[in-house]
């Protein structure tokens, strides 16, 4: 058994924050039911990334809405509504990252939902929070990376900013949304009641950044400056960075710079060993390193390395770790069936219960295929 089998998520979330968090209680045993515009769904549906498609939806729809059903309401519709209600009542937790005020104006916000059903965890998703001059701003990932300086964090000192090359904060809420939707379940279990748990974009982006932004708030009150070689991270000394070497790329983390110029045999690293040094200098010392591994393949310097329990390993790109023993070790990978029947190789969930990874077959659903739960919503999850 699952740990969240017999409960019950509406799932009211498009693109991928809040469906992200629909996902992980999915994986987790919750039956999860979209609740979609009529015709078009889910904006998600038509979201291609790198021109794949499934069916008539994109491929990330069915990746982030896996193992989840369909209903289809027009919510400006009194009838749509009102089935959608119904359903409400029967459920455990709702999702919606509608910006502030939507819900409210439709009759579905928290105080209107929490009437319907007191035991409902209500959880949304914004980009800014509900009060403030950014309330009606569009939350999206770049943007708020914008906003929030991440994009300054990246690239050597003196490169234009550089964002992460994914919907990071996406994901990072979603991950933030799920842990409070998580706890305030288990709050019920002993009160009874429901709750409002609230996340947003800009919150979870400084979330993230949490350890270097603590450093600005506590320094100086200036952006930290990053290095002008191999910078990795924006606030720690040398040796930390990624550095070519003759056929590839080496990641190399902390670790003692005397250490470094023995197993390495870089003399020119020797007079750097002063710890104070590390990071007032961290250029010169990383400039040196460059020079040197760049005269050796990856393996050389992993040979001299790893047996020391040097923090490092090889830049691998996704063709190359795909084909390891490590990677295959890790299982992370499953196949979920699309609408046609193809097979979709994803991610499983990366939680393990009881030594057991979540997976299910089941792939993105059909707009729709579960209408028959607005005209029954009173039945509980099979």
């Amino acid at each position: 058994m699952k740990p969240l089998e017999g409960l019950r998520v509406l799932d009211f979330a498009q693109f991928l924050s809040g469906p992200y968090a629909a996902l992980r209680l999915a994986d987790l045993g919750a039956e999860v039911i979209k609740v979609e515009r009529p015709k078009s769904g889910d904006l998600c549906r038509s979201l291609v990334i790198s021109d794949q498609k499934v069916g008539d939806d994109s491929l990330l729809f069915h990746t982030i809405n896996r193992n989840k059903k369909s209903v289809t309401a027009d919510l400006k519709d009194a009838r749509d509504l009102d089935k959608v209600k119904a359903l409400i009542a029967t459920a455990d937790v709702m999702i919606h990252n509608y910006r502030p005020g939507v819900m409210d104006r439709i009759g579905l916000g928290y105080d209107a939902v929490q009437a319907i059903n007191p035991r409902l965890v209500y959880g949304e998703v914004s980009g800014y929070g509900t009060s403030g001059p950014w309330v009606g701003k569009p939350g999206q990932d770049l943007v708020v990376q914008a906003m929030t300086g991440m994009p300054w964090l990246s690239g050597n000192d003196g490169d234009a900013p550089v964002p992460a090359g994914f919907a990071v904060l996406d994901i990072a809420c979603g991950n933030h949304l799920a842990q409070g939707i998580m706890a305030a379940l288990i709050r019920r279990g002993t009160t009874g009641k429901g709750a409002l748990v609230e996340v947003d974009l800009m919150s979870s982006s400084f979330d993230f950044q949490f350890e270097i932004f603590t450093s600005f708030l506590n320094g100086d009150g200036k952006m930290p400056k990053r290095s002008a070689v191999s910078n990795a991270n924006a606030t720690v000394a040398a040796p930390y960075g990624i550095y070519q070497c003759r056929d590839g790329f080496l990641a190399l983390a902390m670790a003692p710079i005397a250490t470094l110029a023995e197993l390495l045999d870089c003399p020119d690293l020797t007079p750097m060993s002063d710890p104070d040094m590390w990071f007032s200098r961290r250029d010169e010392i990383k400039e040196i390193l460059r020079g040197h591994l760049s005269t050796q393949v990856v393996r050389h310097w992993l040979d001299q390395l790893e047996p020391a329990d040097i923090w490092c390993a090889e830049v691998m790109d996704w063709p190359k770790i795909t084909e390891t023993e490590g990677f295959d070790a890790l299982d992370i990978v499953q196949e979920i069936a699309g609408p046609d029947g193809k097979s979709i190789r994803t991610t499983s969930c990366p939680i393990r219960i009881d030594g057991t990874r979540m997976r299910s077959g089941k792939g993105g659903p059909p707009l729709g295929a579960d209408n028959e739960l607005l005209s029954n919503g009173n039945n509980p999850a099979e």
